[in-house]
């Protein structure tokens, strides 16, 4: 009997370990480009409340449907839409809604897209982008948070130290790498030709061209001294799969990697309505260990022209507003974000139990 369970348990473990290295949905034949490379051109959309990191509380990385609705409504981005929501139709002049005297709630749920739901990641509904480590948390060493944390933080002294999204250069959780979702306008087109890639993300309008090579081989990066946002890619495939590596992020761009460190991401069609975007972080200077993720693309209407009026017409009101608080012997600092004094149902339990 003992004999049996550790063979059953055995051919669970390889049917669990195939299960999660497929590629493709079942009986699905990727489509081909003219010059016979997998097509994975169009349009596609990362719209989810799952993002890189588990959230706090959450163990699994699979959940059930009604596990995952939990999860939603746990959401402070959800529960701000819910409020304002319900605060449709009543007196516009009551601003109860912002009790918690956040001024970042002046951004509100009409101008956000977060999603309603968790993705389906395989046919999966997942809990983070990040399946490994287990608990779906980025593993850094001790004292280590980012390689951005070494920076200069922004500061107010004058437009070129504003933040890169801020100055409608980029936004580094779009463009990646790693690629994320955002709190809106978390759709990207991908182009190719026989030579290059080109992914355009919605958000800030940034494209990262990749040259192809052969195979990995033959992949060079360009000097060290050349910093690029997003960093220096290059691709090339691997059977459907089209791989990119990236090192050499410019070093004003907050980053999940340092100078030294990569990231390998791979695109795979998993059917014609999704393509599998999976990454692998490795950079021993910040990180226990490799870390890795799998994020769907979504199939999606084209993308909106993404006005962010280049040089920020609030800029004067931004630095002006800081000089009036130093004059007043106040040190200007970024505002708590439009998700501060949500309390959230998990908040609130866990403030009972204590």
């Amino acid at each position: 009997m003992i004999a049996k369970l550790l063979a059953c348990t055995a051919l669970g473990c390889t049917l669990l370990v195939g299960a999660a290295s497929a590629q493709h949905a079942p009986g699905y034949a990727p489509p081909k480009t003219s010059w016979g490379v997998p097509d994975m051109q169009g349009f596609w959309n990362s719209t989810s409340i799952t993002s890189l990191q588990r959230p706090g509380g959450v163990e699994k990385l699979v959940v059930s449907e009604a596990e995952g609705r939990a999860i939603v409504n746990d959401n402070p981005l959800i529960i701000i839409t819910q409020q304002e929501n319900e605060a449709q139709g009543s007196d516009p002049n009551d601003t109860s809604i912002l009790n918690d005297k956040n001024a970042d709630r002046g951004y509100n749920a009409f101008w956000i897209d977060p999603g309603t739901s968790l993705a389906t990641v395989k046919g999966e509904i997942r809990t983070s982008w990040i399946v490994d480590p287990p608990n779906g948390r980025i593993p850094f060493k001790p004292g280590v948070r980012r390689y951005a944390d070494n920076l200069s933080p922004a500061n107010f002294d004058d437009p070129e130290t504003r933040p890169l999204f801020e100055r409608c250069i980029m936004t580094e959780s779009m463009a990646g790498p790693v690629m994320q979702n955002a709190m809106y306008n978390s759709t990207l087109q991908i182009v190719q030709s026989p030579d290059a890639v080109m992914i355009a993300v919605e958000m800030v309008h940034h494209a990262r061209i990749i040259p192809i090579v052969a195979n990995a081989a033959a992949a060079k990066h360009g000097p060290d001294v050349i910093k690029n946002w997003a960093g220096d890619s290059v691709g090339w495939y691997e059977g459907d799969t089209l791989v990119v590596e990236t090192r050499n992020v410019h070093p004003q761009q907050p980053s999940l990697i340092s100078p030294t460190g990569k990231v390998t991401e791979r695109f795979t069609r998993w059917n014609d309505g999704q393509v599998l975007y999976t990454f692998s972080v490795d950079d021993p200077s910040l990180y226990t260990q490799a870390w890795k993720g799998e994020m769907a693309l979504n199939t999606s209407q084209q993308m909106y022209e993404f006005a962010c009026h280049e040089g920020n017409h609030a800029m004067p009101g931004i630095l002006g507003g800081a000089r009036e608080l130093e004059a007043r012997g106040i040190k200007p600092t970024v505002g708590p974000g439009i998700a501060a004094g949500i309390v959230t149902p998990s908040q609130k339990a866990k403030a009972v139990k204590n």
